[in-house]
């Protein structure tokens, strides 16, 4: 989605879809299993840390096979040029445009309409306690 990162859905004053305008459908399609290769012990130490955080962020929960080899292919690329003697700008750029691909930055979940959440309090809410409090002052327990 091209132009300005759009605002995270909590901040709008009303959720996207009762804005009206064209709202395109979505082809779904099935997850397959997936399994995630291992890094070389030889990845420059930034490469590393950038694939084991990939593995470990909550975009991860969308990536198939195709986008670990990808996302592989990205950091051998990254490794390589943080090893190099000679580094291109031009280089760099490229490698992280084809990570914005991935999703990887927060901004780039937002222009697609990705947002993470912070996970739900496994707590009980105020109200069932109360519930069953009162459930247990009058013996219905």
């Amino acid at each position: 989605m091209p132009g300005p990162v759009p605002n995270r859905e909590a901040d709008l004053a009303r959720p996207r879809e009762r804005k009206g305008g064209d709202v395109q459908s979505v082809t779904k399609g099935v997850m397959r299993e997936v399994q995630i290769p291992n890094a070389p012990r030889d990845w420059h130490p930034i490469a590393r840390r950038l694939w084991d955080a990939l593995k470990t962020s909550g975009q991860a929960d969308f990536y198939q096979n195709s986008d670990w080899a990808f996302a592989y292919s990205l950091c051998e690329d990254l490794s390589h040029y943080k090893k190099a003697g000679k580094r291109s700008g031009q280089m760099l750029q490229t490698i992280y445009s084809a990570f914005e691909r991935l999703l990887v930055a927060e901004g780039d979940r937002r222009r697609v309409r990705i947002e993470l959440q912070e996970p739900a309090d496994e707590t009980q809410s105020a109200s069932i306690t109360a519930i069953a409090d009162y459930k247990k002052e009058l013996g219905v327990d």
